[in-house]
């Protein structure tokens, strides 16, 4: 990040008080991507957030093959073709072709003062309210100073409820939908997509929504049930992690060691995949699938059967 986009994103955050300021949380550890307070009913809870989420991707470079030089960006003006620096760039609304209306982080603010620093909680739903494709990324909220016993008191009022608060706030120069949950001690805030940024799914050449109409038999269907029940368990996000990284890794490794640094691997062949349209037993495939893992469905009948 070059100094002027440095001190410009410092600028901007005191300005607004709604972008990253450069400001460590309490713990001098993190820094808080926005400020401002909750809003519900009369109740005010200032908060810092945080970003709940870390990037795992691969830091990779864009090399030039030829002599594996790294590819830099530009920002150029496109009249005079010269480059421009991050502190001379300013935003700007096109309201006529090649007439702009040129905004600074102030104009933003003013647009809704409240709006840029608060979150405003419209209403309580239940927690299973919301579809899955709404949600969008998850950060955490921090109490201020001054704001512990009316945070502590919206996480507790949500964890008894068994609910999640909607509301609204306005993050970088655009306005954001959210969800407020309460787990364990901290406030979780998932930014949620409005249902204009949904692609229908009506869209899609989808099967007929009914087994029968689908063409799916009932002993295929009873089949598939107690698969799922084979493989049903509880939740254990710690069993899972990123094995395509860290396999990537070991073949930079192996490269390095061998090295290939300069070497670009020839494309292969793409494996041939099993096609679903191709299979045409369908029962026999589920019934691999069920001795596979060793069934345990009659044992559980079994038990059933002797309740009654």
């Amino acid at each position: 990040m070059s100094k002027g986009k440095a001190r410009s994103g410092a600028k901007r955050g005191r300005r607004a008080g709604t972008a990253a300021d450069g400001e460590e949380g309490r713990k001098g550890t993190r820094r808080a991507l926005w400020r401002g307070a909750v809003s519900f009913g009369l109740v005010y809870i200032p908060v810092h957030l945080y970003s709940a989420a870390r990037d795992s991707t691969l830091d990779l470079d864009l090399l030039d093959s030829r002599d594996f030089s790294p590819v830099g960006y530009q920002r150029y003006n496109k009249r005079t073709g010269r480059i421009v620096e991050w502190a001379d760039i300013v935003k700007g609304y096109q309201y006529r072709k090649g007439e702009y209306v040129a905004l600074s982080d102030e104009d933003f603010r003013q647009a809704n003062v409240e709006a840029s620093q608060t979150i405003d909680i419209d209403s309580f739903v239940e927690r299973t309210a919301i579809p899955p494709e709404y949600y969008e990324l998850p950060y955490y909220l921090e109490p201020a100073a001054g704001g512990d016993q009316t945070y502590a008191l919206l996480r507790e009022g949500l964890l008894k409820s068994g609910k999640l608060a909607i509301g609204s706030f306005v993050m970088r120069s655009r306005q954001h939908l959210c969800a407020l949950l309460a787990q364990e001690r901290v406030l979780l805030l998932n930014t949620l997509r409005f249902t204009e940024e949904l692609r229908p799914a009506a869209e899609l050449d989808l099967p007929p929504a009914n087994a029968r109409s689908a063409k799916i038999s009932p002993r295929e269907l009873s089949m598939a049930t107690r698969l799922i029940d084979e493989m049903s368990g509880s939740w254990k996000p710690d069993a899972f992690e990123d094995s395509y990284r860290r396999d990537l890794m070991r073949r930079i490794r192996e490269k390095i060691r061998k090295r290939q640094t300069h070497e670009l691997t020839p494309d292969a062949e793409p494996e041939e995949l099993p096609r679903t349209a191709e299979i045409i037993d369908l029962t026999a495939i589920l019934r691999k699938s069920l001795e596979s893992r060793g069934s345990r469905a009659p044992a559980r009948k079994t038990k059933r059967r002797a309740r009654g």
